[in-house]
């Protein structure tokens, strides 16, 4: 009681002025606390590699975000590459109209669209003309952001890609120059690697983390179509046989001194089969030869009894994958139960969201994108429950 005396005695002292100018540094930081809370509200990310006649088939009230894919670079500008790629950004951002909530973003690069990334941002007008042009296209659609899907600075991505361990400082000076163009309202975010190389080598990430809303790390394609011998491509955590998987990558930036509400976990709405896989351990980490892409609105007329597919699941692992000893063909995937666990983990790490590539490879009924938002949902409900 005698301190609350003494301030007001003080505030007597000082005038009225102070006590007003007092209030309004309150109300502004009250005000800037709410932008922040607003940003940390847990994302469900779509990226889109769609031509735009399609929106109609998609629950868009379950997304919070989505990313178009891709831009490319023009010179040292952000370029939309056709007249349908910009209709389709029209068709998207119009989304907006309906469901207020969702944002709107435009992404660069991708696998192997990023080859002129490394030599653009060695220079500082290269990196300057870059951000204008960013301004520029978000004013000129009204979208909501920038994706960076830079594979990868410093470290070796695409092959021929050129690559220099300075693309790391370069890539932060990059994202400062960014924010500082765009202001603190336009969402920036970057397509992260998930695996150990990329973390140590190809970010700043104490640098970079101040700048950027979010960090999409794809923890998926961690066994690749380059890889001789068969793995789960996105499984939930490690096992003996694989060290790569989501929580690997998620404990790891965590580790680095990562803000995990800045983490988007990564998800696959697409699976990768290998041939020539003996029927050892029902082909799980065997000798094969990488087959194909295979997204899930195919997977009826893929991986189906017809053709011998029995489907399995890793339980330490918490991934499935299918083998068939007919065609000696392995499969690996998400499906609506991992992806139900990675939400469940998601909110429990208290990461920023999830995230997955790409919506037009869902089923025809939205089922992967509908657990994602359900589990989201339960879980909301049954906190709220508890409290």
């Amino acid at each position: 009681m005698g301190n609350f005396k003494q301030f007001i005695n003080t505030i007597k002292q000082i005038g009225i002025g102070f006590l007003v100018l007092f209030i309004l540094i309150l109300n502004d930081s009250c005000n800037s606390q709410v932008i922040e809370t607003s940003k940390k509200d847990f994302q469900i990310i779509a990226y889109y590699a769609g031509n735009g006649n399609d929106l109609e088939r998609y629950n868009w009230e379950q997304i919070t975000q989505v990313i178009f894919s891709f831009c490319h670079l023009k010179g040292d500008q952000l370029s939309v590459d056709n007249a349908q790629d910009s209709l389709a950004i029209h068709k998207l951002v119009n989304l907006k109209k309906k469901y207020t909530d969702l944002k709107v973003l435009l992404s660069l690069g991708g696998w192997g669209g990023c080859k002129e990334c490394s030599t653009v941002f060695s220079t500082q007008s290269g990196i300057e003309n870059f951000v204008q042009s960013v301004n520029q296209l978000t004013k000129l659609y009204n979208t909501d952001g920038i994706d960076l899907d830079w594979e990868y600075p410093a470290i070796k991505g695409f092959p021929d890609h050129p690559y220099s361990v300075e693309d790391r400082p370069n890539f932060t000076k990059l994202v400062v120059a960014l924010r500082k163009e765009l202001g603190e309202k336009v969402l920036i975010s970057f397509a992260a690697g998930g695996f150990e190389n990329y973390f140590e080598n190809a970010i700043e990430w104490d640098k970079v983390g101040p700048y950027i809303d979010y960090i999409n790390l794809m923890s998926y394609d961690i066994v690749g179509g380059y890889s001789k011998v068969t793995g789960h491509h996105t499984p939930l955590y490690s096992n003996p046989n694989q060290q790569g998987s989501a929580d690997f990558g998620v404990q790891y930036l965590k580790k680095l001194g990562v803000d995990s509400s800045k983490i988007i976990l990564g998800a696959a709405f697409y699976g990768r089969s290998w041939k020539e896989v003996d029927s050892t351990n029902n082909g799980l980490y065997q000798s094969g030869v990488f087959k194909s892409f295979i997204p899930h609105h195919r997977f009826e007329s893929t991986l189906n009894n017809e053709n011998g597919f029995v489907f399995y699941r890793d339980s330490i692992s918490k991934a499935p994958y299918a083998y068939s000893e007919k065609l000696n063909e392995f499969a690996t995937f998400d499906d609506v139960i991992s992806l139900a666990k990675k939400t469940n983990y998601a909110l429990e790490q208290d990461l920023g969201g999830i995230m997955f590539w790409q919506l037009t490879d869902d089923y025809s009924n939205g089922a992967l994108l509908s657990s994602i938002w359900k589990t989201k949902n339960q879980q909301k409900t049954a906190k709220k429950g508890e409290n």
